[in-house]
């Protein structure tokens, strides 16, 4: 269980989706994308690649840079969301709380916060075995194993293994575009010396290779680019927790260390002609220390939680810019030369790089206080945290090409000048940060165990940064200045973005029933951000994008999720989504976007399931499990001017499990409609693209333990 959360969250003034491992396993799912739509308003869409790990609730949630949502796995902190999207076998729970978390967990959590626990040797002994086979040439395979030395020691090692032929094929190559290939181990260490003293550490090694990026060119309606896209991503993290627990108090460190060495290239105008690619290779280390004390009085009539978090995390990035044959005809010269046909000018090769390197040092602190005082049926919660950090941006751009100049004579060209070209530039920016982060909440216990009704007040925060996209782009307008064309950016204005902040305001009951097998959550929320952090087009001709503090917004909405278990052996699951996400202030100095849906947030979020156990009564201990559950998502705003968007669309699913003893056999399918949807649209100098949603998925899987 997660350090911070308590046993029983239906008890917390929070909005909280609780997954056990069983209802894991039975869904299947083994990433924090397969939790989409179980959780009301939770998006995380599949598209690009896995560093593409978008997450967008309630409203809240952008395609670069920092992340909305925090992630913990066995109490370890993941610092960048390059890393959220990875494969975790034997899940013991998943929590998702909803809302603001910044109070307790810090910066990147103001839209919510998933805490995952994985399966502890000291619980479980044994060996336990998965395999998965699928269409698309799936393969997933993952073994454990479990021991436990003696009453105090016990240790497990998991090893996973995932391979994807691909369902998304580029026409340039005959080739499929997302083939992946992932290997993880991982390690749990528990050591309980004294009953009161438990000491774990958890390391884990994951290596990833895709191919990624099944963009589609509307103008054609075919995938068909010409160069390599890839991504690789190596990460190691290990994690020590060390808990005393008195009677009265209960303290924790929590030490941790990530390594994060990744490579995204890309054909950056995914056409089947030579214009430009990317590269993005970086290395990132961080380190994080927090220290924890939880305490209560005699029955828990006052709790409270204080605790102190340090982090450094060190970045270092190359990200070149190449150009090629018809980027450089089409996007500078053909560019140059109308603007002066008198004196055309020619590049010196048919290739050359913009090159950007980056060293970017980041650390914070924060101290953090939260009291909650019991009073009959009325519970009061109150809680603040300090949070100052500070990011550093050392940075080199660089390019070493050159050009010459024609004088027209007639129909003939004559040399008049060659112009070398060598641009070095290097700079260092600061930025620090210092925020309060309150929250309040009151909640009253209804009678005969019914559940709570609470109000809840607090503050999100998303940390500032620094846009190391856009200094290609800067270069490139450095580049295009020299020949008498272009825009000049100040760079400490385009490249530095301040954080995002917002005010949530949540009312919300978690309900039971016992008598009739219903269990309930409702809520409603209403937020208002200030300094959005939104993606938008810079002044010039440009091929990027940047993150800019550039407007306001308000999203209110409402949750539903409740579970029926009326009839025996049959389980009713329905969550249900809702955000009214709108711009009230956005001018991205072209157009004026106030009252339009923020792009890229579906409004509705759906999920049915009915599940059913057939016990078979001719073999000892074996059962059937039917499962039939629908999954719906949308509509999608595309762009800020709300003139293109993705219908909502439904995705059926449906299992069917055989369990014996310590054996399970499931078949399985997904889009069984084979609804016709797209994930992701974008333009890249002025041209439309999108990816498809993946068609029908199928396969079986066998689980064993021992």
């Amino acid at each position: 269980m997660a350090v911070k959360q308590t046993e029983v969250m239906r008890e917390e003034p929070e909005a909280s989706t609780v997954l056990s491992g069983k209802e894991i396993e039975q869904l299947g799912i083994v990433s924090m994308r397969g939790i989409s739509d179980v959780v009301p308003n939770f998006y995380m869409p599949n598209y690009g690649s896995r560093i593409t790990s978008t997450i967008y609730l309630r409203g809240i949630g952008a395609r670069m840079d920092q992340p909305s949502v925090g992630l913990n796995v066995d109490n370890i902190p993941y610092l960048n969301k390059d890393a959220y999207d990875f494969d975790v076998s034997d899940i013991t729970s998943v929590v998702m709380l909803r809302g603001p978390q910044s109070t307790l967990y810090g910066r990147n959590t103001m839209a919510g916060v998933i805490n995952i626990t994985t399966l502890s040797p000291m619980a479980f002994q044994g060996w336990r075995a998965f395999l998965e086979g699928g269409n698309g040439g799936r393969i997933r395979a993952n073994v454990g194993w479990y021991h436990k030395f003696s009453p105090v020691t016990a240790l497990s090692i998991t090893g996973d293994y995932g391979h994807l032929e691909g369902f998304y094929r580029n026409e340039y190559n005959n080739e499929k575009t997302d083939k992946e290939n992932s290997f993880a181990l991982r390690s749990k260490f528990q050591y309980n010396p004294l009953p009161n003293l438990r000491i774990e550490n958890v390391a884990g090694a994951n290596f990833l290779r895709q191919g990624g990026y099944p963009y589609e060119y509307v103008g054609t309606g075919k995938i068909e680019y010409n160069d390599t896209c890839f991504y690789k991503r190596f990460t190691f993290t290990d994690g020590l927790t060390v808990g005393y627990n008195h009677e009265k108090f209960e303290l924790v460190s929590i030490t941790s260390v990530q390594h994060i060495n990744d490579n995204m290239t890309l054909d950056q105008d995914f056409l089947p002609e030579s214009y430009f690619t990317l590269t993005q290779k970086k290395k990132e280390t961080s380190f994080t220390e927090e220290v924890i004390f939880k305490g209560k009085t005699a029955e828990n009539k006052y709790k409270w939680i204080t605790g102190a978090m340090g982090f450094y995390k060190h970045l270092y990035m190359d990200a070149p810019v190449t150009f090629k044959d018809v980027g450089i005809a089409s996007l500078i010269e053909k560019h140059r030369n109308d603007g002066n046909p008198d004196y055309p000018i020619k590049w010196d090769t048919r290739l050359f790089t913009l090159n950007s390197q980056f060293t970017i040092p980041t650390f914070g602190l924060a101290i953090y206080h939260e009291s909650e005082y019991n009073l009959g049926n009325w519970n009061f919660t109150g809680g603040l945290r300090f949070d100052y950090e500070k990011t550093i941006l050392d940075y080199r751009s660089f390019c070493n090409t050159g050009y010459t100049i024609y004088q027209k004579n007639g129909d003939d060209l004559e040399f008049y000048r060659h112009v070398p070209i060598d641009i070095d530039d290097t700079g260092k920016l600061k930025r620090d940060f210092i925020n309060l982060l309150p929250k309040i909440a009151v909640s009253y216990r209804l009678d005969r165990d019914r559940g709570n009704i609470y109000v809840k007040v607090s503050k999100g925060y998303k940390a500032g940064g620094f846009n190391t996209q856009m200094f290609s782009d800067v270069l490139q307008q450095r580049l295009m200045r020299l020949m008498g064309i272009g825009a000049a950016y100040n760079v400490d204005d385009i490249v530095g973005y301040k954080p995002e902040k917002s005010w949530n305001y949540e009312l919300g009951s978690h309900l039971d029933f016992h008598e009739i097998g219903l269990s309930m959550e409702l809520t409603a929320f209403y937020i208002d951000c200030r300094d959005q952090q939104l993606t938008m087009f810079p002044d010039g001709s440009t091929t990027g994008r940047i993150m800019t503090n550039a407007g306001k917004t308000r999203s209110f909405g409402a949750e539903f999720s409740g579970t029926l278990s009326i009839v025996k052996n049959t389980l009713f699951n329905l969550t249900y989504g809702y955000t009214n996400a709108k711009f009230k202030e956005f001018f991205n100095g072209i157009m004026n976007f106030a009252g339009n849906r923020l792009p890229y947030v579906p409004s509705n979020t759906l999920f049915v399931q009915g599940l059913y156990e057939l016990p078979l009564r001719y073999k000892q201990e074996s059962k059937l499990i039917f499962d039939l559950n629908l999954r719906g998502t949308g509509p999608i705003y595309w762009n800020e001017e709300n003139t293109l968007r993705q219908n909502f669309y439904a995705q059926l699913g449906a299992s069917v499990t055989y369990q014996w003893r310590n054996w399970e056999f499931k078949a399985w399918g997904r889009n069984l409609t084979n609804t016709f949807y797209h994930t992701f649209y974008f333009m890249s100098m002025g041209n439309e693209f999108v990816q498809r949603g993946r068609g029908v998925e199928a396969g079986v899987s066998v689980r064993w333990q021992l």
